[in-house]
């Protein structure tokens, strides 16, 4: 992994940060609640009542929790580097958490076997194009032909006078939330964020098919997508 990634599981792993992490992510991320009902629904599309989801950047328990009250009989994978935000998840979830096997680590150690749906929010921005790329890839790979992937992240130019610009968006809008960024040059170098095209692209080279963008909220955006019934070459 990157050291970026090693900062944030650092930060993931600092007391005050999980003791707020809730009340500031649902702060940050215009439209939580909703982008994981939008979720739900859009994962429900194909995976079946009974579904074993994949959940990577599982910790803190939000969508999990938002996805086990809405469908009683899915199953989840959680995977997460942080145990602490892992530990974190299963007191978010309470008695839903005996529906989740969480696996502390990265996509390489989850199950092998393959699964009825994935989801992945805001993780992605956390990883760097090469990684990222390989990330998305090996969640292809687990999962059944025909299942759904949705993923939403920060997501925007990233070059520039644009970059700059929105960072600078970001940061009036945690602010105007009650949570205002005190390094925001911190982590405009710290953030490998990329640009919407190139997140689509990431997709498409994975093998994804009938990718739609779902959500876009300010620097956040959101996608669906599935792995096709028949892969070519296989």
């Amino acid at each position: 992994m990157t050291n970026g990634m090693d900062t944030t599981i650092s930060i993931f792993s600092d007391p005050k940060s999980i003791s707020d992490y809730a009340e500031k992510t649902l702060r940050l991320v215009p439209g939580l609640a909703d982008l994981h009902r939008m979720v739900g629904i859009l994962l429900a599309e194909k995976a079946p009542a009974n579904g074993r989801i994949l959940v990577l950047g599982a910790g803190g328990g939000l969508e999990l929790k938002a996805l086990a009250e809405t469908h009683p009989e899915w199953r989840f994978d959680g995977i997460d580097p942080s145990a602490a935000m892992i530990h974190l998840a299963k007191s978010t979830l309470g008695i839903l958490a005996g529906r989740v096997h969480f696996h502390e680590g990265y996509i390489d150690d989850a199950p092998e076997e393959p699964f009825d749906a994935a989801v992945c929010l805001l993780t992605l921005h956390f990883l760097e194009k090469p990684e990222r790329q390989r990330t998305v890839n090996e969640i292809f790979r687990r999962l059944k032909p025909g299942a759904p992937f949705t993923a939403a992240h920060h997501s925007f130019p990233n070059t520039g006078a644009d970059k700059d610009k929105w960072f600078a968006r970001f940061a009036a809008a945690a602010a105007a939330a009650g949570v205002p960024l005190p390094n925001m040059q911190a982590m405009k170098e710290r953030l490998p964020v990329l640009s919407p095209t190139d997140d689509e692209a990431i997709l498409r080279e994975a093998g994804f098919s009938n990718i739609d963008l779902f959500y876009a909220a300010l620097t956040f955006k959101g996608w669906a997508c599935n792995k096709p019934e028949q892969i070519t070459g296989q």
